[in-house]
């Protein structure tokens, strides 16, 4: 079977390809003339040279493919009609390549940001006793809040239209991914902003951490048995914030924060920090700082049934892989 990879030079994309090639598939990685290729440089594949926001190139690539695993996506930046452009746009263009040159199948990367916020504000600091929100929840928050994650759902709307016109298409929605290879984050990732002492101060929420190889393992899946149109959340080990951040602080041998800031006030501080953000260094993105208190927990149980997936790796083993290979490559 021959194979095409979108953001294939990226965190998931590159080790996605890594693992086709493993078990013997055919594999094109599509990617920018100017890309950086280090995680490809030891792969046997083809390159397809394009670009989403260039249809033709997409319909040259897919010529002769069977199936497509569509990863690329713009994660930030401060540009949300660029980000509109290459992830809603470009994915819709990869759809359209995909019924022109007869794709068998489709595996959409998209994200659990797509699913929007918890509908609660109990058990924020408490994984067991908080609400996991699975793949029946959908977009409940304002656009202009979080572009990233609205655009994801946009996304999402483009891949069931194309379900529609007949592609066999399956999205899969991964948590916050950590493990080895994450080259476009060395700097901005949170793990070594905390490895840094950058965060000083701690507050309510949670997140699910899931381990970069348990992704991979849930794509292949995905494409051998995922249901036509159907969503399944790739996740790991649901953990609270300050638990994150001890796993961090404690792999990096540095102090755990112990200041408690609760999440309403951290949240008034968006807005003013977002017009700061050019220069101020701020730990996370400050679009991130309206999620502050949210309990971002996942139920994986769809997923673990349909695809058959194992229990995943821990968040703490998520987490040290990845700070070993910051650490290896420079990013100190």
């Amino acid at each position: 079977m021959r194979i095409l990879v979108t953001g294939s030079t990226g965190f998931i994309g590159g080790a996605l390809c890594q693992a086709l090639i493993l078990q013997g598939y055919q594999v094109r990685a599509f990617h920018r003339e100017t890309s950086n290729l280090s995680l490809l440089k030891e792969l046997e594949v083809e390159h397809a040279i394009g670009d989403l926001t260039q249809p033709s190139s997409l319909v040259e690539a897919m010529q002769g493919i069977d199936a497509v695993f569509h990863v690329a996506a713009m994660l930030s930046g401060g540009q949300p009609g660029r980000m509109y452009t290459v992830t809603v746009e470009g994915t819709r263009a990869v759809l359209d390549a995909a019924l022109q040159t007869g794709v068998q199948r489709l595996v959409y990367t998209s994200s659990v940001t797509a699913l929007g916020v918890p509908d609660q504000t109990t058990g924020l600091m408490n994984p067991e006793k908080a609400i996991h929100l699975n793949e029946n929840h959908t977009w409940n928050f304002r656009p202009d809040h979080w572009h990233y994650a609205y655009n994801k759902y946009l996304a999402e709307l483009e891949v069931q239209k194309a379900v529609a016109q007949g592609l066999d298409a399956v999205i899969v929605n991964p948590t916050y991914v950590a493990g080895p290879g994450d080259i476009y984050r060395k700097i901005s990732s949170p793990i070594m902003q905390v490895a840094r002492q950058k965060f000083q101060i701690y507050t309510g929420g949670g997140l699910n951490i899931v381990h970069l190889q348990d992704v991979v393992h849930g794509h292949l899946a995905a494409l051998a048995q995922g249901l036509r149109g159907e969503r399944y959340i790739l996740g790991g080990e649901n953990i609270s914030l300050h638990q994150f951040l001890r796993y961090c602080a404690d792999i990096a041998q540095v102090p755990v924060p112990k200041l408690y800031v609760p999440h309403q006030v951290i949240r008034l501080g968006a807005v003013p920090l977002g017009w700061l953000s050019n220069i101020i260094d701020l730990p996370i993105a400050s679009e991130l700082i309206r999620m502050a208190g949210y309990g971002f927990y996942y139920d994986t149980s769809k997923s673990r049934s349909v695809l058959g997936l194992p229990e995943p790796r821990s968040a703490e083993e998520a987490i040290r892989s990845a700070y070993e290979w910051f650490m290896q490559t420079g990013a100190a």
